[in-house]
């Protein structure tokens, strides 16, 4: 896609379709609550205002309506698309207001739009991000696919403001890569096993100019990683440990050196504890987590923010297969902690465990890990929020400052050592799951072994990394969360 910034008067525009926020009748000036849409409004000869007026567009989150031929327009098209109240209309809503017009516009084969903006870098970020997120389409394996052709050319028209290029910029390459995140959950398991995926790092890190080490199955089993190793035992596809690093030119002082950590396990059939047939077509995904980081990798190798960050990414294949862990086995991890496996679909935490030793030995100073990991945060929080559980209140503080910034929904969640309490294992030093109660916390808990002394935040995104449907500014599958809070916390960082 191709962006570009106008200062001329959104009526001057020539475009194929010419996007203008419309409001709700109780927002502040009614529907036109911003004076761009009120010029374009006054240009088409008030069909805007006649239009909400009659209760034909009521400025209902995501509605659009199109007028064509609009006159006193140089736009073929005039397109309202509707932002809610003006008085909660946030950033985040314009982004998804955005993506709702470009999925409608995309669906009829438009390829050519210009946004009208009231101003300012955020909102520029914000319908960039829409835009290219929008656009999306899963239908790589389709042989004719029948979602329209995909946007061409973004024109923002917003006044004058020296820093909206930057910001454009900026919002392309995260949208971008959260887009590329997205390319690599959507895969088949077939065609994304452990291997497949370190090829697509190495492939990564040569395009972006990181460094990249991935170790097999030997060199983890020399280094002692037998949580890691016990998870992969089940499948003939071997495992790796994706290490990915950015070193800026010039880093910032202080000596922070970020770890970002990502769950990948190409696809998890619960092992010998094995899941129902039901759903389990979708357990290619449960490696979205390892996706968002390499996604995150790719953003900060263009972006060039003054941290080193360290991206690890444990591949594996979770399958009953005659090798495969039992629950009951117990395994050492590389912390050197032994680990009883009461239930071999909860082997997410495992790979992890032996992750953020390795990360700590490698000098990261800070860690934060995004995995599918719990079906009991899908409970709680539903497919709204992501679960965010911080070791140390600063670091989540600057984690759920970010996820604001990038317009991705976390909730704090707690980590009292009274959840602790049930990982007691009377054969070895702690099991690898708890009773039912508090699943989500639980599993935290028993990361938190591992990631200690360090400041760690871990991100549950088990009902966020995935859309069961499609949403009016999103297509149905991979959301490519949490990459924006990752990329964010960095250049706060930074």
């Amino acid at each position: 896609m191709r962006i570009s910034l106008s200062t001329l008067p959104p009526e001057q525009i020539e475009t194929e379709a010419l996007v203008v926020i419309g409001f709700d009748k109780d927002s502040p000036h009614g529907g036109l609550s911003w004076e761009c849409t009120r010029r374009v409004n006054q240009a088409a000869g008030g069909w805007l205002e006649e239009v909400c007026r009659s209760g034909e567009f009521t400025g209902k989150a995501y509605e659009t309506l199109t007028l064509h031929r609009p006159p006193g327009l140089k736009a073929r098209r005039l397109v309202a698309v509707g932002g809610g109240n003006s008085a909660r209309f946030t950033s985040l809503e314009l982004r998804r207001a955005v993506g709702a017009a470009v999925r409608s516009l995309r669906s009829r084969s438009l390829t050519d739009l210009a946004v009208a903006l009231e101003g300012g870098p955020e909102q520029a970020r914000a319908a960039v991000e829409g835009a290219v997120l929008g656009d999306y389409e899963p239908d790589h394996y389709k042989s004719e696919p029948k979602n329209g052709r995909p946007i061409e050319r973004l024109t923002l028209a917003a006044p004058a403001d020296a820093r909206l290029e930057a910001a454009a910029e900026q919002a392309r390459i995260i949208a971008e890569s959260q887009n590329y995140a997205r390319d690599l959950v959507r895969e088949p398991a077939n065609r994304m096993t452990p291997p497949l995926l370190a090829e697509r790092a190495r492939e990564l890190a040569a395009e972006g100019g990181l460094e990249c080490d991935v170790l097999d199955r030997g060199r983890m089993s020399q280094l002692g990683m037998g949580a890691l190793l016990g998870v992969a035992q089940g499948s003939t596809e071997p495992p790796a440990l994706i290490v990915l690093r950015y070193q800026p030119a010039e880093p910032a002082p202080g000596g922070a050196c970020l770890g970002l950590i990502g769950k990948a396990v190409t696809f998890d059939s619960g092992g010998i504890s094995i899941k129902p047939s039901e759903g389990m077509d979708k357990m290619k995904f449960d490696m979205a987590g390892g996706a968002a980081v390499m996604g995150a990798l790719r953003a900060l190798a263009r972006l060039k923010p003054a941290v080193p960050v360290t991206g690890l990414i444990p591949a594996v294949e979770n399958m009953p297969g005659g090798r495969a862990q039992r629950p009951g086995d117990i395994v050492r991890t590389l912390s050197g902690k032994t680990v009883e496996v009461l239930n071999t679909d909860a082997e997410g935490r495992l790979i992890l465990a032996d992750t953020f030793t390795y990360a700590q030995r490698l000098g990261c100073t800070h860690l934060v890990d995004a995995a599918t990991l719990t079906g009991a945060i899908v409970v709680a929080l539903g497919h709204v929020y992501a679960g965010a559980f911080g070791s140390r209140q600063a670091l989540l503080d600057r984690v759920l400052a970010a996820a604001r910034a990038a317009g991705e929904k976390l909730w704090p969640m707690p980590l009292d050592d009274d959840y602790k309490e049930p990982l007691k294992s009377a054969f070895a030093d702690l099991p690898n799951v708890g009773n039912r109660w508090g699943g989500a916390v639980t599993a935290a808990m028993f990361l938190k072994e591992f990631a200690d002394p360090l400041p760690w935040v871990h991100l549950d995104i088990a009902g966020t990394a995935w859309l069961e449907e499609s949403k009016p500014y999103l297509a149905k599958g991979p959301t490519g969360a949490p990459l924006g809070t990752l990329v964010q916390l960095v250049l706060d960082w930074s």
